[in-house]
């Protein structure tokens, strides 16, 4: 298949996730490589919605510890290890569960990576039940994430999870 996302510029967001998911599913298609996929993933969302920073954060314990270290990503350069309980994904990876947060700056402990970064959603990516990553999104607006975001995102990151 042609690695090629084509959606309408005048779709509204959420017909532009209606349009993503098949082209999404068949543009990971049989790939086994994770890091080929979460490339092309994140590559596809930022082309698809312009956010201003879309990547991964795996769960890996490098240092003895476990962390989230990032992954995959689009945007400008990106804090490297976070751990666990902390910030916005942090948070996430530890509650299990999607966080959409309006206004990063009444976050408690949000990191800002980004002085530029407004709001956030982050959602869990898991195998067997288990948080093994977490999907970070970035947005330069106050209040750009919604509920329909959220189960958007989610039905993308299924994608993710039936190729763990």
């Amino acid at each position: 298949m042609a690695e090629n996302i084509l959606i309408k510029n005048d779709a509204t967001r959420m017909q532009k996730y209606g349009l993503l998911l098949p082209q999404l599913d068949a543009l990971l298609g049989n790939e086994k490589d994770l890091t080929a996929n979460l490339a092309n993933f994140v590559a596809a969302l930022k082309e698809t919605f312009g956010f201003f920073w879309i990547g991964f954060y795996l769960v890996k314990n490098d240092s003895g510890k476990d962390e989230l270290v990032l992954g995959p990503f689009q945007g400008p350069v990106a804090c490297t290890r976070i751990t666990f309980n902390k910030g916005v994904c942090g948070k996430a990876w530890a509650d299990n569960k999607i966080i959409v947060v309006e206004d990063v700056e009444k976050f408690p402990g949000h990191i800002a990576c980004s002085a530029l970064s407004k709001s956030e959603i982050v959602l869990p990516v898991r195998k067997n039940h288990e948080v093994v990553m977490v999907l970070d999104i970035d947005s330069d607006k106050l209040n750009d994430f919604s509920e329909e975001d959220a189960e958007q995102l989610q039905k993308l990151t299924a994608l993710i999870e039936k190729r763990l």
